[in-house]
């Protein structure tokens, strides 16, 4: 694996499999009484912050600390980049700390990769989310947890066709998304209205359609996406309630979907939008999974760039025997 994760892109087909097998492993550990291994212990690990976030945090902080490494949270709200301090600065800092990794949140798309580029730092750069760019950890436990749901006999993700509804256009987890099931053979349907869809996403390797009724009966995978009000400087629908009838999962919906199909949505979500409550209250949503996935997933790219080698269930037994309390 590369020193960073900025991208879905610097994944191979071999790392994307590796993560999600460490992630695997990781979370048998994470079910034991003492959910802690020594494997990070002495590191330092920061969470830098430039937009608000409550899962990708607090998920990234959990599984830094089960790993034993030691976190730095780092809002820009009451720090010396609220007045002015430069990203460059604020990584010289972090590094003359010693930082051993920086999982970064920024609402600018590239800041990550620039991060990592002009090698301010030594340690490794983590993407929790640039922008409308990419948020490839949560692509990674999407999968994850997918493939945790695969019917008997299935051995992987090929052929599973899997529809990512909703803005598109403002969604970083769409992207990553796209390129991660992608990469691991799974047909993508892209469902939103076209303002709501990318310039140039007749390159993207997916299929794409204008309503919700089209594609819900024959996917194995809904994924509702939010509105993303906050990036919206202008009138991308008619209304909240025509969006809704025309695409949010409600439970007429809901009922056309295969039993064995799954409801995921990466949060937060507006309810009675793009999804209602029964839809997301389900007995085939799995959207609070995801979240409990996060950690594992996270533990586990964490442990790929800072602790080494690949984790086994042999040696994951091994590990598991010298918690720490």
């Amino acid at each position: 694996m590369n020193r960073h994760l900025l991208s879905i892109n610097d994944l191979t087909y071999e790392d994307a499999v590796l993560i999600l097998d460490t992630a695997a492993e990781l979370a048998k550990i994470s079910d034991a009484p003492v959910k802690k291994l020594p494997t990070l212990r002495g590191r330092t690990v920061v969470n830098l912050f430039f937009e608000d976030s409550t899962r990708t945090r607090i998920s990234f902080e959990a599984a830094a600390k089960r790993l034993s490494a030691d976190v730095i949270n780092f809002s820009a709200k009451g720090s010396s980049l609220s007045k002015g301090e430069s990203l460059k600065d604020t990584a010289l800092t972090l590094q003359a700390m010693g930082a051993d990794a920086v999982i970064i949140r920024h609402g600018a798309s590239g800041a990550p990769a620039r991060l990592a580029d002009q090698q301010w730092m030594t340690g490794s750069v983590i993407n929790a989310g640039d922008g409308t760019h990419e948020h490839p950890t949560q692509a990674l436990l999407d999968a994850f947890t997918i493939r945790k749901h695969l019917r008997p006999g299935q051995k992987d993700l090929s052929g599973l066709k899997v529809a990512i509804v909703g803005d598109v256009l403002h969604s970083r987890v769409a992207r990553s998304n796209v390129l991660l099931l992608h990469k691991l053979g799974a047909i993508v349907t892209l469902v939103a209205p076209p303002t709501l869809l990318p310039v140039g996403v007749e390159s993207w390797p997916v299929e794409i359609a204008f309503g919700l009724d089209l594609v819900v009966a024959k996917s194995d995978v809904v994924m509702m996406l939010r509105i993303q009000r906050e990036r919206m400087a202008d009138l991308f629908f008619p209304s909240e309630r025509e969006y809704s009838r025309q695409f949010g999962l409600n439970g007429d919906r809901l009922k056309m979907m295969q039993p064995t199909a799954l409801v995921m949505h990466p949060g937060p979500m507006n309810r009675g939008l793009e999804i209602s409550a029964d839809s997301a209250d389900s007995l085939q949503s799995v959207i609070v999974e995801q979240v409990a996935n996060g950690v594992s997933v996270r533990m586990a790219v964490l442990y790929l760039l800072l602790g080494g080698s690949p984790l086994s269930a042999e040696n994951s037994k091994v590990l598991s025997d010298k918690v720490v309390i």
